[in-house]
């Protein structure tokens, strides 16, 4: 047997013809990763005789602790709903699948990998990245110029293949294919409207996502970004803040002084990320105007973005959190005095003590029904919000704590701003409730 006709359904056909990348992004239900294992089946047949050899096929996952989490059950499916058998050339056994003309399908986590390990998948032809939201660009670094067989005599070559459900947009997959596009780079969107053999199980469990998370269905379904992590500490705050209109179009008033709240990172290529909310105080108002995040980038980097927004030293002052007044390991200068140093006024909140990251939480919680926020410039940071989530032991099921992320550094930094918004008022109401106290005695 060396062809086999295979049911497709009309938004994975861009996808039948050679490309170097393909791509399949989308929701819950809309069967990509069943179109990829079985393109690795017919891939598997028609390799022998076109290509002179059998066709070595790589599915990857970013972390594979066993076979389970692979894509062997699915192909092990797809091969045998195909009346196809030791017959045809594909023989299952424990770790890897036998394909037709001595070829092979082997199932391996990335994360596992080096980069003297990773060249013993040079002669592979096929690498299927499934899940692959969750790959990080070290293993894509890895992958893509691993994945290098051709045949110039017959006109093929290899081909990397990814399917996922999107999370965010600076995800490596998201990065490369939806946005970075790299030569013959095909890519599509497919949710559960695309699949006419959608099951009637599947549509109940739509329809009750749909009535009882509304929050999580683009995500979970449609297949768009999260933009509120399940147990997020800010999720049903955003939602609140969404609801009554309180994140759209924001405009600055000319004439207040801007506040700056800084959450400190590093000048080195791995180091945290530095971020910034720019906001006014008006009234009993908290308006955020901007959002800015950088990472391994100098002070003066920042410094410039500060000044091109129109953050200039006469009206801005900049906030730091206690570590402001410590020197930068690669510069040996503080943030402190780096920013005085370019002319604006600086004022570092003193260190809250071993429940500072909790403190800041609940400030932000309290103060956030009379905070606005500019939907166009403080996007990054209200992903960063929406994901800023409690570490949990899953095994003991309690609470570790924040989660030290990429969205910590966003969220450090807007709890910055609440605490230093709040502690002004709350001196004051200690300062009148002493006063009163001394009154009555």
């Amino acid at each position: 047997m060396s062809s086999l006709v295979i049911p497709t359904a009309e938004v994975f056909t861009p996808l039948l013809d050679p490309a170097r990348y393909k791509g399949a992004y989308g929701g819950r239900g809309s069967a990509k990763s069943h179109f990829f294992a079985g393109l690795g089946v017919e891939d598997a047949l028609r390799f022998p005789g076109d290509a002179g050899e059998g066709l070595r096929l790589l599915c990857v996952r970013e972390i594979q602790k066993s076979l389970q989490q692979s894509a062997k059950k699915l192909l092990e499916t797809k091969i045998a709903s195909f009346g196809l058998g030791e017959k045809d050339g594909f023989k299952i056994f424990k770790d890897v699948i036998q394909l037709p003309g001595d070829g092979v399908a082997i199932f391996q986590g990335m994360q596992d990998h080096t980069a003297e390990s990773v060249k013993s998948l040079e002669g592979f032809h096929r690498a299927w990245g499934e899940e692959s939201q969750t790959m990080t660009q070290h293993s894509l670094n890895l992958l893509r110029p691993t994945i290098r067989w051709e045949n110039i005599d017959k006109a093929m070559a290899s081909e990397l293949w990814f399917s996922w459900n999107p999370r965010r947009k600076m995800d490596a997959v998201d990065k490369m294919l939806r946005q970075g596009s790299p030569t013959n780079t095909v890519c599509v969107r497919s949710n559960w409207s695309d699949n006419p053999w959608f099951p009637g199980v599947l549509e109940q469990e739509r329809l009750d996502c749909l009535r009882d998370d509304p929050d999580q269905y683009d995500n979970i379904w449609d297949g768009g970004y999260v933009s509120i992590m399940v147990g997020a500490y800010f999720a049903k705050h955003i939602k609140a803040a969404t609801e009554s209109g309180r994140i759209g179009r924001v405009g600055e008033d000319p004439l207040m002084d801007h506040k700056i709240f800084c959450d400190l990172g590093g000048t080195g290529a791995k180091s945290d990320a530095f971020a910034m909310w720019a906001a006014q105080f008006i009234n009993r108002e908290i308006r955020v105007t901007n959002y800015y995040e950088a990472q391994g980038q100098d002070l003066a980097t920042h410094i410039n973005w500060l000044k091109a927004e129109g953050y200039m030293p006469h009206n801005t002052t900049i906030y730091l959190p206690h570590d402001g007044e410590t020197n930068d390991r690669v510069f040996d200068v503080s943030f402190e005095s780096a920013f005085i140093s370019a002319g604006y006024s600086v004022i570092v909140i003193p260190n809250q003590g071993k429940g500072a990251a909790s403190a800041r939480i609940e400030a932000g919680r309290r103060l956030f029904p009379i905070i606005w926020f500019d939907k166009a410039k403080c996007q990054g940071g209200l992903d960063a919000l929406g994901w800023y989530h409690e570490k949990k032991d899953e095994k003991r099921d309690i609470g570790l704590g924040p989660d030290h992320d990429w969205s910590s550094h966003g969220a450090d930094a807007f709890g910055l701003m609440c605490v230093a918004y709040e502690e002004p008022r709350q001196n004051k109401k200690r300062k009148v409730e002493s006063a009163i106290n001394h009154m009555g005695s």
